[in-house]
């Protein structure tokens, strides 16, 4: 059901960098972009983008609203926080069992956006 999911930066270069970056353990790479837009994407679902918003205003990131990209291993939630905390992530929760059969770690990227890495099982 969910096509894309876009989030608001201020700096794209910066946003491609580390985007590039961090999602690369998930298998993700630039999928397509634009002068104020880039999206990545693994080749499978859903594609992120960050992009400088359209109204020309500063981006926001939401109160309660978090992104959530699944990973394939544990590991993999591990190499994706640390590889995010390393280019200038805030920790929001180091990676750890959180509930029954879900293992996830929470950042904040360069502009405040809340992302969780996760894998069930």
């Amino acid at each position: 059901m969910i096509g894309y999911v876009t989030l608001g930066v201020n700096d794209l270069e910066r946003a491609k960098s580390f985007y590039g970056t961090v999602l690369g353990p998930l298998g993700a790479k630039p999928a397509w972009g634009s002068d104020r837009m880039q999206g990545f994407s693994s080749g499978a679902g859903p594609m992120l983008s960050v992009c400088t918003p359209y109204d020309g205003e500063a981006p926001s990131a939401g109160n309660g609203t978090m992104v959530a990209l699944a990973a394939p291993s544990r590991e993999v939630v591990d190499e994706v926080h640390a590889l995010a905390l390393k280019n200038g992530a805030a920790d929001e929760g180091a990676p750890g069992i959180r509930i029954p059969n879900f293992y996830g770690a929470y950042f904040r990227d360069l502009d405040g956006n809340k992302l969780c890495v996760f894998k069930m099982g």
